[in-house]
């Protein structure tokens, strides 16, 4: 009867084995929630003390100097208090801790200790924000979400695209209709031109006019050509379409003012306009100049034209998408200005500060230092802001180049004609003959 019950709990155990390892190949999330929670939770919470105390987290509730008589005793800090915090609570593909700060501390040396939090708790990462004063919230991921994203059900809204997957295990989708405006900064090679594509792809086969400005030739939106209700190649031909995007708003403007309403969302079906998204790639194209008079007039007139449409575009249905390698206030005022108006923002790795800092700094200096360190390696990966003004890192699904070309050709017949544009591109090349 021995070696039978023997027997028997080994292949019992194997059994375990197997489902344990099936579960969490194909279902994460329900082996997290089985197992790697109540493992990792008693992990934080064991550990806590120990952790903070190897790490300048606790505090002493005597000073390292004490007045006894008529003598001062220096030596070191007695009892050292870990600071309190709540029961971890499980999320989706790791836990959440909350943290009460002592008095003095600040999220800062939360940060640096983050990576020892998350080499004790046996987690990828652990994410350090303040929700609010005197309280820091730890967030420990069990495994990279960003290594493999999944893809999710595209988005049926107007003017929705899903860019990718979110740390939190959610979708990255850009909803137009809450955050109008966006600016993506990104180096070589960071994953910015497959998000354009991205963008490109997933609002190619919706009733919205597309239009791209890439003065570097049209090396990038020329790929996207047939899908582009107009495309502008130099800052000369960036300003003859903007300046007549900016006579279509004003039409749009007179409609509403006729119907009494305030957005083309509020005209009937028959009567509202098309959507317009413009795609600006490599913004400092606009904004250099090469210090002659004719050059300084198109940079002036392209930020001024850019700035009207962010401004008063929103309820119009005009929609700016603003990506470039460099942005930063030494290109003009104009871009600082520019950025105020752009909601959104993205900001992959970057080759300088400056650019982190003015795409993320007026919103979250957490943000900031967190875009600083995506690494090389880490193509596609990302930096946004919600449409309730939080953030998270993300990272945009790889699409092909080829895929990209493929949809916008498929849908090709879809493309608006604005033919304002086409007169004032026309108009152009008159001139040039």
């Amino acid at each position: 009867m021995g070696p039978t019950l023997l027997a028997f709990a080994l292949a019992a155990a194997a059994w375990v084995l197997v489902v344990s390892d099936l579960i969490r190949r194909h279902r994460p999330a329900w082996h997290w929630y089985v197992a790697g929670y109540p493992v990792t939770a008693c992990r934080v919470v064991f550990t806590w003390r120990r952790v903070a105390l190897l790490n300048d987290l606790s505090v002493s509730r005597l000073p390292a100097r004490t007045l006894v008589g008529h003598l001062l005793v220096k030596g070191d800090p007695v009892r050292p208090v870990a600071p309190r915090i709540s029961f971890p609570r499980a999320t989706r593909m790791g836990l959440t801790v909350v943290v009460r700060l002592h008095a003095g501390q600040s999220p800062a040396i939360y940060m640096k200790a983050a990576d020892a939090l998350a080499h004790a708790w046996k987690v990828h990462v652990v994410r350090v924000t303040s929700p609010e004063r005197g309280f820091v919230l730890l967030t420990a991921m069990a495994s990279d979400p960003l290594e493999g994203p999944g893809l999710a059900s595209a988005p049926t809204e107007l003017l929705s695209a899903l860019i990718g997957a979110l740390e939190t295990g959610g979708a990255w989708v850009m909803n137009l209709r809450l955050v109008p405006h966006w600016l993506i900064a990104g180096a070589t090679r960071s994953g910015k031109s497959t998000l354009l594509a991205r963008l490109i792809t997933q609002l190619a086969p919706q009733p919205v006019a597309l239009v791209g400005i890439d003065c570097k030739g049209g090396m990038e939106l020329g790929l996207f050509a047939g899908r582009l209700s107009a495309l502008a190649t130099c800052r000369r031909e960036t300003a003859a379409v903007l300046s007549a995007l900016v006579v279509d708003m004003q039409d749009r403007m007179g409609s509403c003012r006729t119907a009494g309403v305030r957005s083309i969302w509020e005209l009937p079906d028959k009567l509202r306009p098309v959507p317009v998204v413009v795609i600006v790639d490599e913004l400092a194209e606009l904004y250099l100049s090469d210090g002659t008079r004719e050059s300084k007039t198109e940079a002036e007139q392209c930020s001024t034209l850019l700035l009207r449409l962010a401004q008063l575009g929103a309820a119009l249905g005009i929609h700016l998408v603003v990506a470039g390698q460099r942005v930063g206030s030494d290109l003009g005022p104009g871009v600082t200005a520019l950025r105020a108006q752009l909601g959104g923002r993205i900001c992959h790795r970057v080759n300088d500060p400056g650019t982190a800092e003015m795409a993320l700094g007026d919103l979250n200096k957490d943000a900031v230092a967190v875009a600083q360190a995506i690494t090389a390696e880490e193509r596609g990966v990302a930096v946004c802001t919600g449409p309730d003004g939080g953030w998270s890192r993300a990272r945009s699904h790889l699409t092909p180049t080829e895929e990209a070309v493929s949809t916008a050709r498929k849908h090709a017949a879809m493309t608006p004609d604005l033919p304002a544009l086409g007169r004032a591109l026309a108009a152009l090349e008159g001139d040039d003959k």
